[in-house]
């Protein structure tokens, strides 16, 4: 039994371990990539902030692109957490676009490097993913877009129109929220709950109208 109990100690211990040396790999790629850039940036300079081994590196990563799609993944799971979280207390048309452009500016807001990376790293994104940052989030979108019109939430117009719609606003208006909470982390919330007011209400105003089409 002690023997099994230690095996368990040493096994959590490795993972601890794990967790924290990766956290570590992640963390200085950020500072490495916010100060020099993407391209500038390389693997030594990572290595040199952690503070491990160079061997330890290729423990967990085999590049630099295997970071940023770290960092990318990492992005948009938080963006579905959001979205999903967001989208089940949707119960009018208003709530349904607020909560959604709600998801996406808090996810930039609070991760903005990540976002002003994928902007400016669209083939480097492309070769990794195959599409760029729009069309990857548009995928976390369309089903809950298809869900409101079942749900009455938002007219039963052409739905894929309606998601390049949605994120031509959301896109530029991303990358202006991510440089300024760049620059001023402290309002990060505040710039995305600003950002979320301003989308909405565009986007609002032109529905009617839509509806209207035949």
């Amino acid at each position: 039994m002690d023997m099994l109990q230690s095996s368990e100690e040493v096994a959590g211990k490795r993972e601890q371990n794990r967790i924290r040396n990766r956290r570590a790999i992640l963390t200085a790629a950020r500072e490495c990539f916010r100060e020099q850039g993407y391209e500038n940036s390389t693997i030594r300079d990572i290595v040199r902030r952690t503070g491990l081994a160079a061997g330890t590196f290729y423990n967990y990563f085999s590049s630099k692109q295997d970071i940023f799609a770290a960092l990318l993944t990492d992005f948009l799971t938080n963006l579905n957490d959001n979205l999903t979280r967001h989208r089940r207390s949707a119960n009018t048309t208003e709530d349904f676009i607020h909560y959604a452009y709600l998801a996406l500016f808090t996810v930039t807001a609070r991760d903005p490097l990540v976002y002003e990376l994928a902007h400016r790293n669209d083939r480097a994104l492309r070769e990794l993913f195959g599409s760029d940052i729009l069309g990857l989030t548009m995928l976390s979108l369309e089903d809950d877009v298809r869900e409101a019109m079942e749900r009455g939430l938002l007219p039963r117009i052409d739905h894929e129109y309606l998601c390049a719609a949605f994120f031509g606003v959301a896109y530029e208006t991303s990358l202006t929220l991510a440089k300024r909470a760049h620059s001023n982390p402290e309002s990060a919330d505040a710039e995305a709950l600003t950002a979320t007011r301003f989308s909405s209400a565009l986007f609002m105003g032109g529905l009617p109208g839509l509806a209207a089409l035949p």
